[in-house]
């Protein structure tokens, strides 16, 4: 149980990182933020719209119970992290910055997956008692 936690957090701890600190350049319409969605080709009042739903999942996640909240969130993370991709892709920007969308995609996975091997886990110990 222990090391199923451990790796959790450390995947979760990751993609908290990931979104969270993503989410504030976006709420903040940043010029580096509102220049990189212009280039993908998007309208700049969405930005903070997406800020705002990425720093939500992370709260989500974060708060302990709200069990279908948590998967809605992971799977708005899933979510926007393709559509950067298919974006990028989609304005000419090369392949080879498709390493960071994959390593985005392994942290939320992990995340995913220690979270469920994690609630399994505690389900087992309350059987056991």
């Amino acid at each position: 149980m222990k090391k199923i936690a451990i790796i959790y957090w450390i995947f979760t701890a990751l993609m908290v990182a990931l979104m969270g600190l993503g989410s504030i350049p976006d709420i903040m319409s940043s010029p580096e933020a509102v220049a990189l969605f212009s280039h993908l080709g998007y309208p700049d009042y969405l930005l903070p719209f997406i800020g705002i739903a990425k720093l939500l999942g992370v709260v989500a996640i974060l708060t302990p119970g709200f069990p279908r909240l948590k998967e809605w969130a992971y799977a708005g993370f899933v979510i926007d992290l393709t559509g950067a991709m298919y974006s990028s892709l989609a304005v000419g920007d090369p392949p080879s910055g498709l390493v960071f969308f994959f390593i985005g995609y392994l942290v939320i996975g992990g995340s995913y997956v220690y979270h469920h091997k994690r609630l399994k886990a505690v389900a087992a110990l309350r059987i056991s008692k």
